[in-house]
């Protein structure tokens, strides 16, 4: 078994998320069967094993074949590899299958390899497979409203896989700290459905990805152009090859642009080349990067005229595909010859890294020298060999097939279908709004759950609230429409008062904005509470565990913490002052009479800084407020009065 570094190894590891050199496009897998899972780190993998891993590998292509056969992918197909022990650090020296693709502005690449992904854990039952892109395990986001909250980027480190066609999650009850890779995946191998994720995390995936493969043929779009003879002929044989070609004109630069003005490889005769009508697909990506790009046809291509725009326009889409053609054949022979590329640029980079250029300044005579050592190594390492067969590849097979014989007479007299429909490139808005509402609705339901699970504790921790020591003379409601009075909404017009204390809602739903701001920075939930939402939401039996270390499920945000250090500060400087006199606390509640007045309300203080009633210190003062008119408009009679609540009147007043 070969174990040199392959091309899908020039980065540092393939596990590593925080790689500066993992494009951001990107999305990698690793496949992990069971019995490639050692005993022990120090177990070393034979070659019956790898020719198990060989096996394994071949059927997995043959079974994806169908699915992705007609697919036209970004940039580069799906693939798969066999690791190397050479290239895996000291923690991953398990033997498995793996892979990356860049999806590049076509985020479907990524999903598809997801949903592929998923189909091989379901036909082949003994693996474990992890997915992630540069943003980790981006699986959570699609589920972030379903999955434990202990679960997050820090914690989720060998911790989510799938496994029989579902979501694995290894659980922290299992391993209270970050598990090895090895752990995890023998955990897996025995746990069975323990490791299972909710039925709600499953559902979220699934509706992600339930409609592939058939979305993934929706992806793509077919479309009618006219290209030169020998473009026409490359992608009768070879139509994957347009992804290249559109990259290529997409990504093109100055020095590309010159290959595109003489046209060497494709239009070999000049504007005397003929020009025939040929049906392509490629993703919908590939077609709005095409259209949406203004280019200059090179003097030398022969375009129609404007007259007829459906020939045009044809014409046009087939000269920006010709021309990318031109200067991906052309920077890919170059590079081919060179053998340099992406690992060139690694291997460069780790050069720089490590101090190879000693601080020289880049076309000096001592870092020219270097680099010219530098690069007469790569030329002799496996590397240069590799990297020139990949980058040649594609030219290598558009010179075999256009070694072929052909003539305008084989793309003549064809019944080609109409192009699709490109509507879905000006009217995007409905889609991007019905992505938004089902966000929406997801939010929603979320927080109504955790809603119900504060107004459970709220009713909890009530007890001998305020308002329930007031009588039924109404001073309780005094407290409530004073309250709905501070939170009505208020324009330029001024404040509004609650009209028949009946709140209206308004058309800019704020509330709930400062709703969501306040669940945001309220303290942590009872434990018993937390769990109830975590069972309610079908969590497994393994994510049941304390949702944080205080065993609450919400974890206190630093600002929350700061902001009662801070309370707990300032009452120790006020303890000592005449103001802990001015309010009534909460253990001083006395039920309030209305023929005790205001003057028995409280009680003396003790010492301890107990917390402030702000309800009854409230109706107190609007009942001081309202006895020292004695009779008179004033504040308190008018604004209570625009509440449409009554004053009682104080008998010792009126004695």
């Amino acid at each position: 078994m070969e174990t040199t570094t392959d091309p899908d190894s020039s980065f540092s590891s393939i596990f590593s998320h925080n790689n500066s050199r993992l494009p951001d496009d990107t999305v990698f897998y690793a496949i992990f069967p069971d019995f490639a899972i050692p005993s022990s780190s120090s177990q070393t993998p034979t070659p019956q094993l790898y020719s198990q891993l060989q096996s394994l590998h071949l059927q997995i292509l043959h079974f994806i074949s169908p699915l992705t056969t007609h697919y036209i992918w970004q940039h580069q197909p799906f693939n798969l590899s066999l690791s190397s022990t050479t290239t895996a650090t000291p923690h991953h020296h398990i033997p498995h299958l793996h892979g990356h693709l860049r999806f590049g502005d076509n985020l479907e690449d990524e999903w598809f390899v997801v949903f592929l992904l998923f189909q091989i854990s379901n036909r082949f039952r003994d693996l474990s497979i992890r997915v992630w892109d540069t943003d980790g395990e981006f699986i959570l986001i699609e589920t972030a409203f379903h999955i434990p909250r202990w679960l997050n980027p820090d914690t989720s480190t060998n911790r989510v896989f799938i496994r029989l066609g579902e979501l694995h999650i290894v659980g922290r009850g299992r391993f209270p700290s970050t598990p090895t890779l090895l752990d995890s995946l023998s955990y897996l191998a025995n746990s069975g459905d323990e490791s299972r994720a909710s039925e709600l995390v499953q559902s979220a995936i699934k509706n992600r990805i339930g409609d592939y493969p058939e979305r993934a043929m929706r992806n793509m779009h077919r479309v009618r152009v006219r290209v030169p003879m020998s473009v026409a002929q490359v992608l009768k044989h070879e139509p994957a090859l347009v992804s290249l070609a559109v990259e290529a004109f997409y990504d093109r630069d100055i020095d590309s642009m010159k290959y595109a003005a003489k046209m060497e490889r494709f239009l070999s005769n000049g504007s005397g080349e003929e020009i025939v009508q040929v049906s392509i697909r490629m993703s919908k990506a590939m077609y709005a990067q095409l259209v949406q790009q203004t280019f200059q046809a090179p003097k030398c291509y022969p375009m129609p005229p404007r007259s007829d725009t459906t020939v045009y326009m044809e014409a046009e889409l087939g000269m920006k595909i010709a021309c990318g053609f031109e200067m991906m054949y052309q920077l890919r022979r170059q590079e081919g010859l060179e053998g340099k590329g992406s690992t060139w640029k690694s291997f460069r980079e780790s050069l720089e890294n490590s101090g190879y250029f000693e601080g020289l300044l880049p076309g000096s005579k001592e870092h020219r020298r270097l680099m010219e050592n530098a690069e007469e190594y790569y030329k002799n390492s496996s590397l240069f060999s590799r990297a020139s067969e990949m980058m040649s590849a594609p030219v290598r097979r558009i010179d075999e097939i256009l070694a072929l014989p052909y003539s305008a007479d084989d793309f003549r007299g064809q019944e080609l279908p109409p192009s699709d429909d490109d509507s879905w490139l000006y009217n995007g808005e409905d889609e991007l709004n019905a992505a938004l509402q089902e966000r929406q609705k997801e939010m929603e339901l979320y927080n109504l759950k955790h809603e119900k699970k504060e107004k459970s504790k709220e009713q909890q921790d009530a007890g001998a609230s305020s308002c329930t020591n007031l009588d039924d003379s109404g001073l309780g409601d005094i407290a409530k429409s004073m309250q709905a009075f501070v939170h009505k909404m208020s324009s330029y017009e001024g404040a509004e008062v609650p009209e028949n204390r009946d709140l209206k809602d308004v058309d800019f739903d704020v509330d709930r904005f400062i709703k969501d701001m306040e669940s945001v920075m309220r303290r942590p939930v009872s434990e018993d509470t937390g769990r109830d939402v975590e069972l309610e939401e079908g969590s497994s039996s393994d994510m049941d565990f304390d949702e944080s270390e205080d065993g609450s499920d919400i974890a206190e945000p630093s600002g929350s913490t700061f902001m009662h250090s801070y309370s707990d500060a300032l009452n120790d400087e006020l303890k000592d002052t005449s103001l802990n006199k001015s309010f009534v606390r909460a253990k001083e509640q006395q039920p309030l009479k209305e023929d005790e007045g205001t003057s028995n309300a409280l009680q003396d203080m003790d010492e301890d800084f107990s917390p402030v009633d702000v309800d009854v210190n409230l109706v107190k003062s609007l009942l001081d407020s309202f006895s020292s008119q004695q009779g008179l408009p004033g504040p308190a009679t008018n604004l209570l009065g625009l509440m449409g609540l009554p004053i009682p009147q104080d008998p010792k007043k009126e004695k």
